[in-house]
């Protein structure tokens, strides 16, 4: 005999699935069900009112998010983060600006905290079109800059965990000034998710303004204290880049997309799609030279896996096959620097 909470289980997993099926169904059904019965379970578990509103408002905030950017889900972006109290005399706010600029002249968009100083000379040079604003909602320092502000592309979060991860979600590129706790907080969060594969590399770019040593300073303690206490190691240094102009962190970052387009992983391999094919000499030189990232075998050359049969958009990229030991992700860095720079 099935026993009674088995029995309440399946009744559930049934009167969600016909609720499922009356929404329209759709390919993605299984997940939409699995999710509505996961919020039904919270009813059992006798999960309190202030939980339940951060599950609410957290779902709210993404499904709304994902909304937002999914028109704009084949424009290249780039995150910038810096201080909201660096005013528009200072060199940091003019950089920031410049850099804004050469972005949208190079059709990237902008995605900022939505907030002033750094943030708003970001928006600033970008201009409306190109700029997303990611507002949190605080009591100071946090009012929208005048060109996101009544914009359809800017959101209020009112949790800094949903923030990020669109931030994170949506960005191709990320480009640091000097800023507070924040900023530091953003740059150590992406270095941190890169470091462990739970963000693709992408351009981890610092912006050194005139006359500052902000970067510099930060890398001496990174090199002496995080490095020299072998808590990193050398080749995850390559995860970032500092910088002294915009024009500077502008061609790195559309550099990295000059061949390089974009990867996953599909069961044990790592897929790197690329725009042009390398050549066997070429492909020779980059196993003899990356071999020590693989877990056995070697790059080689192919073209669309049969498991990527849901990116049809991408379908005509060549791709490099390989091993991955899903830990040098410093090295895998350098390898998409090779990528481009022999592609």
């Amino acid at each position: 005999m099935k026993k009674p909470y088995a029995l309440k289980s399946e009744a559930l997993n049934q009167a969600v699935q016909k609720l499922i099926e009356q929404a329209g169904g759709g390919q993605e059904s299984d997940l939409l069900a699995q999710m509505v019965t996961t919020v039904l379970k919270l009813q059992d578990e006798q999960v309190d009112r202030g939980d339940l509103k951060i599950l609410n408002t957290t779902l709210k905030e993404l499904r709304w998010a994902f909304r937002l950017y999914r028109p704009y889900r084949f424009t290249r972006k780039v995150c910038i983060f810096g201080s909201a109290r660096t005013k528009k005399p200072q060199p940091a706010y003019q950089a920031a600006k410049e850099f804004g600029r050469l972005m949208a002249d190079s059709n990237w968009m902008v995605v900022t905290g939505g907030a002033g100083g750094v943030m708003g000379a970001g928006n600033e040079g970008a201009g409306r079109d190109h700029s997303f604003g990611a507002n949190i909602i605080l009591p100071f320092e946090q009012s929208p800059n005048p060109v996101v502000a009544g914009d359809r592309k800017l959101i209020n979060f009112r949790y800094f965990f949903t923030r990020k991860l669109i931030f994170v979600k949506e960005s191709d590129a990320i480009c640091l000034f000097p800023g507070g706790f924040g900023t530091l907080d953003e740059g150590f969060e992406v270095l941190t998710l890169v470091q462990t594969g739970k963000m693709m590399p992408r351009p981890i770019v610092m912006v050194e303004p005139k006359g500052g040593s902000y970067w510099r300073s930060w890398l001496r303690f990174v090199m002496k204290s995080i490095l020299g206490g072998k808590m990193i190691d050398r080749a995850d240094l390559n995860l970032f880049q500092i910088v002294k102009t915009p024009e500077e962190a502008h061609d790195l970052i559309v550099n990295f997309y000059e061949n390089y387009h974009s990867m996953r992983f599909v069961g044990e391999d790592l897929v790197i799609r690329i725009k042009k094919k390398l050549g066997s000499k070429r492909l020779e030189q980059i196993n003899r030279s990356f071999k020590d990232i693989l877990v056995k075998g070697e790059i080689k050359p192919s073209t669309a896996l049969m498991s990527e049969f849901n990116e049809p958009d991408i379908a005509h990229l060549h791709r490099l096959v390989l091993q991955f030991n899903r830990r040098s992700y410093g090295r895998l860095r350098q390898l998409v620097d090779v990528i481009n720079r022999i592609g």
